[in-house]
């Protein structure tokens, strides 16, 4: 829809994964694109579930964890497009986002990234006081995200770590502490985070050339297409890696009970999903042929972030019944 006059957008100017209707809510919604929160919310889940072998969470804390990363990249993303509002308005793939087209305002765009910011340290208050105290890290790290092609062709490491935190957030407002051994947190956070990297260049791939005429950084306008693809394969080689490196340190505990092998091996299961999930995310992305990038960016990545959760979710779940059954 065009601004707030309810006129249609001309054909192919709606930018994907968004919302029909001209209403406040929705022009928010697709202001922040909110269908990608599926990227990166299932891996707060999957923080959450490797939690629940050290302490069950609540339903209160599984709550108060969904707010707290709503919150969270509802206030990245809206700053971001606040602050990319006259480069956005530049780019023909973009012109036509809320406040460029003038669908939303700055000083409504900045009043609801504000109460999403808020919002997320009270949600983190509600869980811990740990959760409280690191929330101002984590929200400066997210909205920090939006200066970075300013000055570093590696924006997309940053954005990749601001959602790595997810899994770490996830785990911490059930523990209040730091996994045993420390690494494991590390790990996972360092799979999201070459996850989201990897599949950040792929994305940039298609504004190479405009980022490069307009002094942006980014990845493919500096080193080029091909190799920019070649780093983000590398990227998500590292992110399977890591999380066979997570899988192996039984973050569940369930080496040590015979009876809990088929829960074990679906965790392994999710890795190899997710590895399968990769390859075929990059086949569907070539240097000369760009066309299916969409489907490498949010279908794929979609799909690998539900997938590999659902198998850490059935891991949990088998895990937990057969202590029941062995008590």
């Amino acid at each position: 829809m065009n601004g707030h006059t309810g006129m249609p957008l001309p054909p192919g100017a709606r930018d994907g994964q968004t919302f029909d209707g001209t209403s406040l809510l929705v022009r928010l919604a697709n202001f922040v694109k909110l269908p990608h929160t599926v990227f990166a919310l299932p891996f707060a889940l999957v923080g959450v579930c490797f939690a629940s072998a050290v302490r069950m969470p609540t339903l209160a804390e599984v709550g108060w964890v969904l707010v707290a990363f709503t919150a969270a990249r509802f206030a990245g993303m809206g700053f971001n497009r606040i602050v990319d509002r006259d480069v956005d308005a530049k780019n023909p793939r973009t012109a036509m986002r809320e406040i460029p087209r003038g669908a939303l305002t700055v000083a409504q765009a900045t009043a609801a990234v504000t109460v999403m910011s808020a919002l997320f340290v009270f949600a983190a208050w509600r869980l811990n006081p740990l959760c409280f105290a690191l929330s101002p890290v984590a929200l400066l790290w997210v909205l920090g995200y939006s200066y970075t092609k300013r000055f570093t062709r590696w924006s997309h490491l940053w954005l990749g770590l601001g959602l790595g935190i997810a899994p770490v957030g996830g785990y911490l407002a059930v523990t209040g502490a730091w996994s045993s051994p420390w690494w494991v947190l590390c790990a996972l956070s360092l799979a999201v985070m070459s996850w989201t990297g990897g599949f950040d260049i792929l994305y940039a791939l298609q504004d190479a050339e405009f980022d490069r005429r307009n002094g942006l950084h980014s990845l493919p306008s500096a080193i080029g297409v091909p190799r920019a693809i070649l780093v983000a394969r590398a990227l998500h080689v590292l992110t399977v890696l890591c999380l066979a490196a997570v899988v192996w340190s039984d973050p569940l505990g369930l080496a040590a009970r015979p009876d809990t092998a088929v829960a074990g091996a679906l965790l392994w299961v999710g890795v190899a999903l997710a590895a399968a999930l990769l390859v075929w995310e990059h086949r569907l992305v070539q240097a000369d042929d760009l066309s299916k990038l969409d489907a490498a960016f949010f279908t794929m990545n979609g799909i690998i972030s539900m997938v590999f959760f659902g198998c850490v979710l059935g891991a949990t779940v088998l895990g937990r019944g057969a202590a029941v059954v062995a008590a």
